[in-house]
């Protein structure tokens, strides 16, 4: 039984098989006509921003790549909650938290391996190099992202009731 079975499913397939390769003129036909029709124009590639390279013209101020300049340690006292988030008072102050984000300048990243970094520009025209986690600005921003064209903080800014609210900042590439 096995062997007609076979047989009889061999002749099968063979029928369904030519029953797919019917009149294909129609298809021959629509496939000529298709081709026919004037092609739609392609839209142009658009054109490739060009990098500009920014020349290091600070030859003789301080090294963006040096170690990280800390502000004199200051005393803050602030609003004290009960609940919510907190600063930390008795942290040093970095030396960018001494300036509004408004008069910084996000003027380039880079990385080596899996560190990152981000170049900010201070209102002296001094470039310092911050990286995830270091302190700007004078709301207690912390940068908690860098991407190429911008970073990403989280300020702590008091609520007015004795609090602290968390407020969502970004300083973006300055072209």
């Amino acid at each position: 039984m096995p062997g007609k079975s076979r047989i009889i499913f061999s002749l099968l397939l063979l029928v369904g098989l030519q029953a797919c390769t019917g009149n294909m003129d129609e298809v021959k036909r629509y496939v000529s006509e298709i081709k026919q029709r004037p092609a739609s124009p392609v839209e142009p590639i658009p054109p490739i921003a060009t990098y500009v390279p920014v020349n290091y013209l600070g030859e003789g101020a301080r090294n963006p790549f040096s170690e990280v300049i800390m502000a004199k340690a200051e005393v803050v006292t602030g609003p004290r909650g009960t609940s919510g988030p907190q600063p930390d008072l008795e942290r040093p102050r970095e030396f960018l938290e001494q300036f509004s984000l408004d008069t910084l300048k996000m003027v380039g990243t880079f990385s080596k391996g899996n560190d990152q970094w981000v170049l900010i520009k201070d209102p002296d025209l001094v470039i310092h190099r911050v990286s995830v986690g270091e302190f700007l600005g004078q709301n207690r921003g912390k940068v908690i992202a860098i991407y190429q064209d911008h970073i990403e903080l989280s300020e702590l800014i008091p609520n007015g009731t004795q609090g602290w609210l968390i407020r969502e900042a970004a300083i973006a590439l300055n072209e």
